[in-house]
């Protein structure tokens, strides 16, 4: 049978206001005079009313013949007394318990995010279950040893980049939650890369509610897919890892064009195929740096030709270079490839970013 929480009053209510209560209705017998019938100092009694002396048992019945107001009420008002008192004594041991954890986790965590992503509420409770969930602790110890040597498999690092650790954690944390969270609708079965990898070029070239179309996709080859916020030095594009059963990649959206876009989830998917499916542990975090290694590299590679196959990319250089607008536009209508992953590809291995594009490149 399940039990109803008991409620705890703010204050509790000692019994002696009710001899007051009763002296007042009454109006007919004061407290000097109360305190004479019961045998008691008048200060002891004042000492009662004021909630400073308990009701016991001998007064109680003195209380009876008194006032006619049975023994056994008094003692039960007293006993609730008692356990209310214990109880507020409780909650405030608890309330401060809860307010020590919450200073203990906003060393570590970037509360105003999880804010902002509608993680957090008013409660205080809920949102230290919610953290423990996010950041897949059971303790705030736990909590405290992931922030301070959470190190991932491989990812890109530079000096350069200015980069808050605890901002980082975060999104990754935040990312595999909400990996968790989804279902997909098949196993991953790597064998179907290729094919899966033709489907999203298309979806790219028509850039036409890409992310849903690329999430659904993804999904339907056993890959799951989300999308997380970027946060202030979080310089991240993507991230690959394990959820569960299936591979899963998260994506910042830090820029909105469809060529950064295309490229990232080719580059995870790279990730998948040729490390995550042999090595389920590993995380790849990928960084905007030009310090690259060997599983970045691979990764980049894949991304580049699954983009644009390699032969398509000679016949693109040999037919239309040197690449003007027309020309590029030439090349996107017989390839079938949006013009800005074409011009990103070349702006790459030309070194030149600085050519203004005159199509729309947004990622829609």
């Amino acid at each position: 049978m399940k039990t109803t929480a008991p409620h705890i009053p703010f204050e509790a209510t000692h019994p002696g206001i009710l001899i007051n209560d009763e002296l007042e209705a009454r109006g007919d017998i004061k407290q000097k005079e109360l305190a004479q019938l019961l045998g008691i100092n008048p200060s002891q009694l004042n000492e009662i009313i004021k909630g400073k002396r308990p009701i016991t048992a001998d007064l109680a019945i003195l209380l009876e013949k008194s006032l006619e107001i049975p023994a056994d009420y008094w003692m039960r008002f007293q006993t609730q007394y008692e356990i209310n008192c214990a109880r507020i004594k409780e909650k405030n041991i608890t309330k401060l318990s809860l307010i020590e954890t919450w200073n203990t986790i906003k060393q570590y965590v970037p509360i105003s995010y999880l804010k902002k992503q509608d993680y957090l509420t008013e409660s205080l409770t809920e949102n230290i279950n919610k953290i423990k969930a996010i950041y897949n602790v059971s303790t705030i110890s736990e909590l405290a040893n992931r922030c301070t040597s959470q190190k991932f498999a491989f990812y890109k690092k530079s000096e350069k980049l200015k980069i808050d650790p605890k901002n980082m954690l975060a999104w990754s944390c935040v990312a595999e939650y909400e990996a968790q969270q989804q279902v997909a609708t098949t196993t991953f079965n790597s064998n179907t890369i290729e094919e899966l990898t033709e489907k999203l070029n298309v979806i790219f070239f028509e850039n036409k509610n890409t992310i849903y179309a690329v999430q659904n996709t993804l999904n339907q080859y056993g890959i799951k897919c989300v999308v997380v916020k970027k946060l202030e030095k979080t310089p991240v594009d993507g991230y690959s890892f394990w959820s569960h059963n299936n591979p899963a990649i998260a994506v910042s959206l830090r820029h909105t064009r469809i060529d950064n876009f295309a490229f990232t989830i080719m580059h995870e998917i790279g990730h998948i195929a040729l490390h995550l499916s042999n090595n389920k542990g590993q995380k790849f975090l990928n960084f905007d740096t030009n310090e690259i290694n060997k599983y970045e590299t691979e990764a980049n590679t894949f991304a580049q030709t699954s983009l644009i196959a390699t032969n398509t990319w000679h016949a693109i250089n040999a037919n239309y270079s040197p690449l003007s607008h027309d020309k590029l536009l030439a090349a996107s209508k017989c390839y079938a490839i949006h013009p800005a992953i074409i011009k990103g590809r070349a702006s790459y291995e030309n070194n030149n970013y600085t050519t203004a594009t005159a199509f729309n490149s947004k990622l829609n």
